[in-house]
């Protein structure tokens, strides 16, 4: 059905009408986009300001320059007469029931009748949004509530009205999964439907407890981010992210649509701090000021005491690296501040969503879902209550005298999931069963692994036997690669072999594949002044690296979110890739002061140099591409920068790669041995010395940047070697190590991989 879908139409050139209007073209659809028609000369500049907002290089929300080639703009006055034959069209307008009902009557009056209409509305019910409609325009209406950015954000609430047909929901149903790359969840028509209900309820309770604890906008966000499975801007770096300003707007809207006894407005009213600040203009990151802002190469914060701003620190405090190894319990069992804060915001936030059941939904997997696809929670509240203990949770509510919601009562296994053989289960509001049924194609491994038992394991990755496949999990911090990461990756590929298995898939379900070698683990070298450890592990990353090729089975590797560094080195060795269509590549080491040495060097030049077939050219190419620390935002902007085949694939939806990956193994050719490369030679690397200096005299770059690119310079270019002298592919490898090795005992890269770890923060030295 999603191939129904040939034209689309979208009304209102703002933030989410431009997003929508950005994720259509990316799925290769013409979209229109319009806007109210402005006086002077550029009467589209509404339009064309919603455009310039996707190719922000900050948020890209196009692709590739063949999407934007698709999104054609106009304005309601001269070009309404395109969404004639559109066979969508989504209002993104502001949100004013009149403005919206008129518009819809002229919709009704223009486009033809199988037009889907819908609109973005997150506060409107649709009985009000159609109202005084004919029932056969209500019949072909929706909404779809898409969450910002609308690329990047997984979830599409979709909703329908009373009316609406069965054929027009499995439409954009299945367009918004396939084409759009959208984890669709079905709600009810109830006001703020589910993410943004519990997602801004989670947020309020957390500012609101932060502030009546005396807590800091770092100590807050330190625990309410990735301790909890939620995204590390934690709700002080979330507000300055949304804007604090709009985010009051959201909860105000959320007042005027929720029921009076609802539990939101415990936590709805402003607090006079921020007030203050929206007053002062101190509204987030896009005044570069909120409860963050960043000076020079220094990051402050704010001091809620008095408004001042002081130098942020992250915070140090073993709570945080047990809460790490161990799970929320050790949060939850500590009597701190911290362990208290924690347990009022998780026992309210999950409560209220076991509230919101049966009466808003009466599937607790869609609750799940939603705030997993729209607000990036790794686990939804009924995840976070099995890991907790339901048990635990009632009981230290009725310890601290607060009501039950019932449906916390009905688990019998005290568990609101279960694994079998057979697949992975969720508990139905009358106590039953239910097995969780998705989509033809769409395969989570977060849900799989649930039901498997791991062949080996360690702290840092798993590997598991699938449908006749090894598939590796990395699952370290960011998922940063160690000698454990690598561990696991050898076992596999030895094993897989031995067990007769079809091929080797690498894979994750987190936010983003691998974001590199643990630094932590070349700063624990280089204070211990241990380099020759730091070397056997580089010789056992490139020999892993090599493994992956040597091995009789194809190795897939399917990347999501970032595969950067030493990540995106691990990709590049695969025999075929299958990544999401967000992802993004790149080999970013020089930032930090060092150079790709798991192979990512040598698998560039290589790749230059079948691509263009010229060794110079391509040692130049790998050179700015190195250098430059360059990514690809999406695969197509990869495949400008040779960092694909031309048979690797992607899929905008990346619940189907798993799929797709495990599909393509008994189809995957392994890849041939590199063969010897005649090197571009000492002049070329002097061009290139020369390059550094001139650019280093503009002010471009910094002293530690021409000593970093020097050791890239001698790596692509061979060095002080005679122009064609070869190189094998060890050579080149060896070239990489050693380069590596000279720049982690600078004080400089020391000191940039330190700024990284301690601050989060890209030294410039």
């Amino acid at each position: 059905m999603s191939n129904q879908i040939k034209k689309v139409g979208v009304i209102g050139a703002g933030t989410m009408g431009a997003g929508i209007a950005g994720q259509v073209s990316n799925a290769g659809v013409e979209v229109w986009l319009l806007d109210l028609p402005s006086d002077g000369e550029n009467v589209n500049k509404l339009s064309n300001k919603g455009l310039e907002r996707l190719k922000d290089p900050d948020m890209p929300g196009l692709m590739s320059e063949e999407a934007e080639k698709l999104i054609n703009l106009g304005n309601t006055r001269d070009h309404f007469h395109e969404l004639e034959d559109c066979d969508w069209v989504a209002e993104a307008v502001v949100e004013r029931l009149d403005i919206k009902q008129a518009l819809y009557r002229r919709l009704n009056d223009t486009c033809k009748e199988s037009t889907i209409i819908t609109s973005n509305t997150s506060t409107i019910p649709i009985k009000l949004l159609t109202e005084g409609m004919s029932s056969a325009f209500c019949e072909r209406f929706a909404i779809t509530h898409f969450f910002n950015p609308v690329r990047f954000m997984r979830l599409l609430e979709l909703v329908r009205g009373e009316l609406t047909r069965d054929d027009v929901i499995a439409t954009l149903y299945q367009f918004s999964e396939i084409s759009l790359g959208k984890g669709v969840v079905s709600c009810s028509d109830t006001p703020g439907f589910l993410a943004n209900r519990v997602g801004v309820f989670a947020i309020q309770c957390a500012l609101h407890n932060a502030f009546d604890l005396k807590l800091s906008p770092t100590e807050a966000d330190a625990f309410f981010g990735r301790p909890l499975g939620l995204p590390k801007t934690g709700v002080f770096g979330l507000y300055d992210l949304i804007g604090i300003d709009l985010m009051a707007d959201v909860v105000k809207s959320l007042v005027s649509i929720l029921p009076e006894n609802d539990a939101f407005h415990k936590y709805s009213s402003p607090i006079g701090f921020m007030t203050n600040m929206i007053t002062n203009g101190q509204t987030g990151n896009k005044n570069d000021k909120g409860f963050y802002k960043q000076d020079g190469d220094e990051r402050k914060v704010i001091n809620l005491s008095n408004g001042d701003y002081v130098t942020h620190e992250r915070l140090k405090t073993p709570l945080l690296d047990l809460a790490e190894k161990n799970g929320i319990s050790v949060i939850l069992s500590d009597n701190s501040p911290y362990g208290l804060y924690i347990w009022r915001v998780l026992s309210e936030t999950l409560c209220y969503a076991a509230s919101l059941v049966p009466e808003v939904t009466e599937d607790l997997t869609q609750i799940d879902d939603a705030m997993k696809l729209g607000y990036n929670w790794v686990k939804g509240p009924f995840e976070l209550l099995d890991e907790i203990g339901i048990e635990y949770f009632v009981d230290r509510l009725k310890s601290d005298g607060r009501d039950v919601p019932s449906f916390l009562l009905k688990s019998h296994s005290n568990k609101f999931y279960s694994g079998s053989e057979s697949g992975l289960s969720f508990l139905g509001i009358d106590g039953s069963v239910k097995p969780i049924v998705r989509s033809s194609g769409v395969l989570r491994f977060s849900e799989v692994r649930q039901t498997l038992k791991a062949i080996n394991s360690n702290e840092s990755a798993s590997w598991y036997e699938y449908e006749g496949a090894a598939v590796i999990e990395f699952h370290s911090k960011a998922n940063a690669l160690d000698a454990g990461s690598l561990d696991m990756l050898s076992d596999a590929l030895s094993e897989s072999e031995k067990m007769g298995l079809r091929g080797v898939v690498i894979h994750n379900d987190f936010q983003h594949f691998s974001c590199g070698v643990s630094l932590w683990s070349v700063r624990n070298c280089f204070e211990k002044n241990d380099y020759d450890s730091l070397d056997a592990f580089l010789v056992y990353f490139q020999d892993t690296m090599l493994k992956m090729r040597s091995t009789k089975l194809p190795v897939i590797a399917a990347p999501v979110g970032m595969s950067i560094g030493g990540g995106f080195e691990v990709v590049l060795h695969a025999d075929h890739v299958v990544s999401h269509a967000n992802s993004v590549m790149g080999l970013v080491e020089s930032f930090v002061g060092v150079v790709p040495a798991g192979g990512g060097c040598k698998e560039t030049l290589y790749r230059w140099a079948e691509n263009l077939g010229d060794i110079h050219k391509a040692s130049w190419k790998s050179f700015m591409n190195i250098g430059l620390g360059r990514r690809a935002n999406s695969p197509k902007e990869a495949d400008n920068l040779s960092m694909r085949k031309t048979d690797d694939i992607f899929h905008m939806n990346r619940d189907y790669i798993l799929n797709i990956a495990l599909s393509s193994l008994d189809k995957t050719k392994k890849t041939k041995a590199r063969k010897p490369l005649a090197l571009s030679g000492t002049d070329h690397f002097q061009e290139m010395l020369q390059w550094l200096k001139v650019n280093h005299d503009k002010g471009m770059l910094t002293p530690h940047d021409v000593t970093v690119g020097t050791e890239i310079a001698r790596i692509v270019s061979g060095g002080d070697c005679p122009t064609g002298t070869v190189f094998t592919e060890q050579d080149i490898l060896d070239a990489e190590r050693s380069s590596f090795i000279t720049l982690a005992q600078t004080a400089e890269t020391q000191a940039r991989i330190v700024a990284m770890l301690d601050n989060g923060i890209t030294l410039r030295n």
